[in-house]
């Protein structure tokens, strides 16, 4: 499974999402009320783990966080 199915699957699958079919992939997960503040700390355990990179306390910002679209270019990022 590539990063963003992977990270799509994990968030339709532990969290509210209405429509996945309809989960825009630029969509802020914040704004659509899918992920809250203490959501956020499991979206980045299951990115240590499942990707085996670490996340810094500087990189817990919205613009590596808040979108699935996001979430795949911090990996790949992190990855290198």
């Amino acid at each position: 499974m590539d990063i963003k199915a992977s990270i799509r699957q994990f968030i339709v699958s532990n969290f509210y999402v209405a429509d996945p079919a309809s989960l825009k992939d630029d969509a802020s997960l914040l704004d659509a009320g899918i992920v809250d503040s203490t959501g956020v700390l499991e979206v980045i355990n299951f990115l240590e783990s499942e990707f085996g990179i670490t996340v810094d306390d500087a990189e817990m910002v919205p613009e590596n966080l808040d979108a699935v679209n996001h979430l795949v270019a911090f990996v790949q990022k992190k990855k290198g």
